[in-house]
């Protein structure tokens, strides 16, 4: 491949994963960064990263053969009229937001179509900003590419390179489909596992008997309602056409379920949950997914005094990072007495593996 040169305006977690990437495939290419906060860019500078760090987005990114948006949606939008006046004419700019209707719309606006494919690195954690970033964070994700129709083939084929090479999944895709798929499995998840939970908080009794009751299989279904008020909100009002056309859709599926119990039809409830047992046991595992990802193991231990304590122990002194471990009360859905809650696979596989060592009953889930 031809040395590059490329751009990322914002890094963050993603961007910063990105360029982390960039730099190990491609040692030779030179790299430029932008970045509010000035720990950022000094990092980015030491750790090799970044060739380049600037504090303002100017004909410094001139050079630029592609460049990265990686700042809140909004702010990728406000970008792109900045950089019109600042690119040459073979640069390339993408971006990372995980809508992509605005940013197409912005762009046909402002006569760029020529320079633009979108992208959506379905990748993430609950952690943020540049000191968690790291070179694999989108190794086994699929991200999704949405070229303009103005774009020429050669660079969405370079990219797609580019994309495979930092050991992403590429999937070429129009921005309309990707907006639609996103809110059916990101976008309306988010909101039913909010509403779901406000839904107990608000009829529970002031005895709180259903928080009580809600842990295991219902913190599980609804973990993702633990997320960013603000990017949630960004997200909705710039998808909002798409979610709600989803959100009638299980309106109506939801109001079959209601006439289905009120009319004791069990046989729908039977077709229901048989069908979507088969249809999600035959959705691909993935190391990363739009979703992030929950990993946990379950160990059958006596509850008494200091059990909690040793598995602790052998767990940190084998450099295992917890993220959380409790007793599981609601065992009712679950499969084991302690439940343990890990930052990545590796680290949930290496607790079995310890702890299986130590005689320890385990139950690994996903």
């Amino acid at each position: 491949m031809r040395k590059l040169t490329f751009g990322f305006i914002g890094i963050g977690l993603i961007g910063g994963s990105i360029a982390k990437a960039i730099r190990r495939v491609l040692p030779e290419s030179t790299i430029i960064v932008y970045n509010r906060r000035e720990s950022s860019r000094t990092l980015a500078l030491n750790d090799g990263t970044a060739n380049i760090a600037t504090d303002k987005v100017d004909s410094t990114f001139s050079q630029c053969d592609y460049i990265f948006l990686c700042t809140p949606v909004e702010k990728n939008v406000e970008y792109l009229s900045i950089l019109k006046k600042i690119i040459n004419d073979n640069c390339i700019i993408t971006d990372v937001g995980s809508v992509k209707t605005n940013i197409h719309q912005a762009v046909n606006a402002i006569g760029l179509e020529e320079h633009f494919i979108g992208g959506h690195p379905m990748a993430g954690s609950e952690k943020t900003g540049y000191e968690n970033a790291n070179d694999r964070l989108v190794e086994n994700a699929y991200y999704p590419l949405t070229p303009t129709n103005k774009v020429e083939q050669k660079y969405v084929d370079e990219l797609t390179k580019i994309v495979k090479m930092i050991g992403a999944i590429p999937i070429r895709i129009s921005y309309e489909e990707h907006d639609k798929v996103v809110a059916a499995i990101s976008h309306l998840p988010h909101l039913i596992a909010a509403s779901l939970v406000n839904l107990v908080k608000h009829n529970d009794s002031k005895e709180e008997y259903m928080k009580t009751l809600a842990a295991g299989g219902f913190k599980d279904i609804t973990r993702i309602a633990s997320s960013s008020p603000e990017m949630w909100e960004q997200i909705c009002m710039t998808n909002t056409k798409n979610i709600s056309i989803m959100l009638d859709k299980y309106i109506h599926d939801l109001k079959d379920i209601k006439s289905s119990l009120d009319n004791k039809r069990g046989s729908d409830i039977n077709a229901l949950i048989t069908e979507s047992r088969d249809y999600r046991d035959n959705i691909e595992e993935h190391n990363n997914s739009i979703i992030p990802r929950s990993y946990r193991i379950y160990c059958n231990i006596i509850d008494e005094s200091g059990a909690i304590a040793t598995i602790a122990t052998i767990l940190a002194t084998s450099g295992v990072s917890i993220k959380n471990i409790g007793i599981v009360h609601n065992r009712e859905f679950e499969d084991g007495v302690l439940k343990i809650s890990f930052y990545d696979q590796d680290s949930a596989d290496r607790a079995v593996e310890m702890l299986e060592r130590h005689k320890y009953d385990i139950v690994k889930r996903q």
